[in-house]
């Protein structure tokens, strides 16, 4: 076979060589250092256009002002409390207090509002001592049970001393319509006037309730044959006024007996009684007739008329005895029927309704509204 030539393999050629890169020139030497020169201030900032200057802002309201702080690092009531005193007692307001624990406390509603007023009406402080005397032209009206609700209600309110007296020429009741925790009675406290010295002398005379009224009863000795009269009444009074900021007088039915000479020109206001009928409207409206008559015609302007034991469905339109008294005295009072008070016993003033104990407490209320106010230096109260 003929040898065919077989050309040779392509020899590989090498690749050019590359250019080395550029070497970068070395940085120029550093200046020599030397004091750096000032640098200007930046220019100041364009003025603002002008306003008109805010008003300051409204002084809070006196009332809404913030309590002081306490000086020196007192402890207050607020801060260790985890309930302060002081919260609604009345209505849902007293609910969201106590659920809350006191820290929500809501403004007390119109009725805890109406309640704080006549508290602090019957609270009012007073000029020496007040002498209230309550009357009635016939008995069996609800004199000594006014007398003795009233005087409870004072108690109650008050944080000063207040007594009730029975002036009943004849054995009185007022005794009876208390828990006495002595025997003794207003005849046993003028046997020693001459050793009363102290209030703890005249106190153990005097029968205390629950309410811390006290009561000095009258002689109830079926053998005892003079009666409660002027002087026995006026050197009575005299030791009561020492002690007691009020001093409240149940007296006797009618306004002829002796003691009446001695409470009538010493009474600082009178509480007419009448009974919600004709004949202890009549009654009543004659006792301011003899008032005005016989030169009290101050005390019965200035005098409280309680309307007795109204019921719900009388017969006796009781709108127009009060329109009829209204125009003879300052003040006018309902005070509701009671059970409780019907009974003539010892009288508890939690186991009144609660409407009585209410009208209670508005004539006690209309009382007060007629005390000399307390006179302090520089003028009154």
């Amino acid at each position: 076979m003929a040898r065919r030539d077989i050309p040779p393999e392509p020899t590989p050629q090498a690749e050019p060589p590359q250019p080395p890169p550029p070497v970068a020139p070395p940085p120029p030497p550093a200046p020599a250092p030397g004091p750096t020169p000032p640098v200007a201030p930046p220019p100041p900032p364009p003025p603002a256009p002008a306003s008109p200057p805010a008003a300051p802002p409204p002084a809070p309201a006196a009332s809404a002002a913030p309590a002081a702080p306490a000086k020196g690092g007192e402890l207050s009531t607020d801060q260790l409390l985890a309930r302060p005193p002081g919260g609604p007692t009345q209505g849902w307001q007293a609910v969201v207090y106590q659920v809350s624990g006191g820290r929500v406390r809501p403004a007390p509603g119109p009725a805890e509002r109406n309640r704080q007023k006549l508290a602090a009406r019957i609270g009012a402080p007073v000029a020496g001592c007040q002498r209230i005397a309550v009357v009635a032209l016939k008995g069996g009206v609800g004199k000594t049970t006014t007398t003795a609700c009233l005087g409870a209600i004072f108690a109650e309110h008050r944080g000063d001393r207040v007594v009730a007296v029975d002036a009943n020429p004849d054995p009185g009741t007022l005794g009876y319509r208390i828990r006495r925790d002595t025997a003794r009675t207003a005849t046993d406290l003028l046997a020693n006037v001459d050793k009363l010295e102290r209030y703890a002398d005249v106190r153990a005379y005097a029968s205390q309730t629950d309410l811390r009224l006290e009561v000095i009863a009258s002689e109830a000795d079926p053998g005892r044959d003079e009666a409660f009269g002027e002087d026995d009444y006026r050197e009575l009074a005299v030791v009561l006024e020492r002690f007691y900021s009020l001093v409240l007088t149940d007296c006797g039915p009618g306004l002829l007996h002796s003691a009446m000479r001695a409470i009538l020109p010493t009474a600082d206001q009178l509480v007419v009684v009448a009974a919600p009928s004709l004949d202890g409207a009549r009654s009543a409206s004659l006792t301011l007739d003899w008032l005005v008559k016989h030169d009290y015609e101050g005390l019965a302007r200035s005098s409280v008329v309680v309307i007795n034991a109204v019921r719900e469905r009388g017969l006796v339109d009781v709108d127009k005895l009060q329109e009829h008294f209204a125009r003879r005295c300052r003040a006018v009072v309902r005070i509701p029927y009671d059970r409780h008070l019907e009974t003539g016993a010892e009288i508890v003033l939690d186991e009144l309704a609660p409407a009585t104990r209410r009208a209670y407490v508005q004539l006690a209320a209309a009382v007060a509204d007629g005390f000399r106010p307390q006179v302090r230096d520089g003028g009154q109260a």
